[in-house]
């Protein structure tokens, strides 16, 4: 029996109890016709214009899961990231930040040198950092239209590069100070080290993310769950937000009301479809965004099994990737 897709089956939920549902959202890509026609790429990846709304404030949702400090709602806050910028034999490529094995203390170190340059040009101070974020008021650069390290990365960043939105002469603004932090970076000691290790240097910064807490619009399915889980920090930031539990692992926790979004889905069907066979969920809803477009599908336990026309063979369990390629 095929899984129920939402819009186009009405779904009976019993009155004497709330349907036991988890949640599973599968990432999302670009979709080529939205980037076909277009004087710039559209801003935010498919799920994180579903997490965060249209107008996609990532920075302070991220500064919000990876700090105890207050976030004021109304900041504008911008992400700063340091990166590798592959160079091809007409372009550079940006690197993503699981490809560059950057320590904690090589972050520190690179954000020391260039800290002076950054909190001039910003008039702010860094507000937090770790080993892949650094948070600052956005200041002069908050109407940059800004693209994530997630959906950027691997792509030639000639297209990918800030835009001037509201303002002009900011983008342009940003080059500079980006083309001063790479200077100071590529005599730096730590990306000589690196290269000795056979490691990518960390030649450039990137900025993104840029907006602000009361700019976030969730989607009423997130809202309503019970507990966030997935190892993405922009999930911290959302539990935080929502005031819900987070765990960024999937391991034994109860599984009615969570949402999840995981790097390897794959590796959680076993575990859900056996909970809908133990009856210990009623529901398993996937979020996936094929051509960039929401869509939702709902599996209970019958559809747990492949159809089939040939009544005397024993119906075969359907796989997760069948559940992907559909």
């Amino acid at each position: 029996m095929p899984p129920k897709i939402r819009g186009m089956t009405p779904i009976s939920i019993s009155p004497k109890r709330a349907i036991r549902r988890f949640t599973l959202m599968i990432s999302g890509e670009d979709a080529i016709d939205e980037l076909e026609g277009r004087n710039e790429p559209r801003q935010g990846l498919p799920h994180e214009r579903f997490l965060l709304g249209e107008q996609i404030p990532l920075a302070p949702v991220l500064l919000l899961g990876q700090s105890d400090q207050a976030v004021d709602p109304e900041a504008v806050i911008a992400c700063l990231q340091p990166v590798h910028l592959h160079a091809t034999r007409d372009h550079l490529i940006l690197m993503g930040q699981n490809q560059i094995d950057l320590t904690a203390s090589e972050s520190a170190q690179l954000l020391k040198v260039a800290l002076p340059f950054i909190e001039e040009d910003f008039h702010s101070p860094i507000l937090f950092q770790d080993k892949h974020y650094w948070f600052i008021n956005a200041g002069p650069f908050s109407s940059l239209s800004s693209y994530s390290v997630d959906q950027a990365h691997g792509r030639n960043i000639d297209w990918w590069m800030p835009r001037d939105s509201q303002e002009e002469g900011v983008a342009k603004q940003w080059r500079k100070l980006q083309n001063e932090i790479q200077m100071l970076w590529h005599i730096d000691p730590i990306n000589a080290e690196r290269e000795q290790r056979g490691l990518p240097s960390i030649n450039s910064i990137w900025i993104s993310g840029i907006g602000k807490l009361n700019d976030v619009r969730t989607p009423e399915v997130l809202r309503q769950s019970k507990q966030l889980i997935g190892q993405h920090p922009l999930l911290a930031g959302l539990a935080k937000y929502l005031n819900l539990s987070y765990s960024a692992h999937f391991e034994g926790q109860d599984l009615a009301g969570a949402f999840a979004w995981l790097d390897q889905p794959h590796l959680a069907w076993p575990q859900l479809s056996t909970a809908l066979l133990d009856k210990q969920l009623d529901e398993v809803l996937i979020l996936d965004f094929p051509k960039g477009k929401i869509r939702e599908r709902v599996f209970t336990i019958k559809d747990l099994h492949k159809n089939t026309w040939m009544f005397w063979k024993k119906a075969e369990p359907l796989t997760w990737k069948e559940i992907a390629q559909a």
